[in-house]
């Protein structure tokens, strides 16, 4: 099972939106899910318990684990031992497809979007990281120079980029970074696509909040998605 750090955990279970909390409750479990925070066979918290966290009733979390169980995300088990269990997709729909449906113009917006939210996240993470925030850090670039598939690889590198964003201590910038790494993350590995483990970036960024150098910090991860959306633009440029 994945070992991922309670920042990181703690915004995947936090309460959702008002508005159309069936939708939310799925949209958040199915972004923990595809991005590694919710193991493949990982046991979810009793009804009770996981409404209670997500600040719904048990109906709704009832109807959002029934389109979860629909989707072959979640399958539930009945009798001794039994309980809601996470299913992990084997793979992503086709990149190219996703990276047609944007244009331009959209993946520029975006990347700006995103890039402000990777660097505020930087920053404070630098501002506020103590030495025992920095271990899901340094484990995750560990498991990134020791992956050998090109999938586990691909949630490792949007892994790290909700680590910093948990280190930030900041749940809304944590929240909003998951959100992001669902929409756009997998196309932003495409920039990424041949390398074997985490970059020079990455580990740039990682020392950076070490030293406790949030201006570095900040530009580093700014810079990393920015120049990450430029690659996907010339990509997106060259379909037809």
């Amino acid at each position: 099972m994945a070992d991922i750090s309670g920042g990181a955990r703690l915004a995947a279970f936090a309460p959702v939106d008002s508005t159309a909390r069936v939708d939310a409750v799925v949209r958040r479990l199915t972004d923990a899910i595809a991005l590694g925070l919710l193991a493949d066979g990982e046991q979810l918290p009793s009804e009770a318990e996981l409404a209670a966290q997500l600040g719904v009733s048990t109906v709704t979390l009832r109807e959002a684990l029934m389109a979860l169980r629909q989707q072959g995300m979640v399958e539930t088990r009945r009798g001794r031992g039994g309980g809601s269990f996470v299913r992990v997709p084997k793979e992503a729909p086709g990149l190219a497809g996703r990276l047609r449906a944007f244009t331009v113009e959209e993946l520029r917006d975006l990347g700006d979007h995103y890039a402000a939210i990777a660097g505020a996240a930087a920053r404070l993470a630098a501002q506020r990281a103590l030495p025992e925030d920095l271990a899901p850090l340094r484990r995750t670039l560990r498991e990134m120079s020791e992956a050998r598939d090109e999938a586990q690889l691909r949630r490792l590198h949007g892994r790290f980029h909700i680590e910093v964003a948990a280190v930030s201590q900041s749940a809304r910038l944590t929240q909003e970074e998951i959100r992001l790494q669902a929409d756009i993350g997998p196309l932003l590995w495409l920039a990424h696509v041949g390398e074997d483990g985490p970059s020079a970036r990455h580990h740039a960024i990682a020392e950076a909040i070490s030293r406790g150098d949030d201006g570095q910090a900040r530009s580093l991860a700014e810079r990393h998605v920015l120049d990450a959306v430029e690659h996907l633009i010339e990509l997106r440029l060259r379909q037809p």
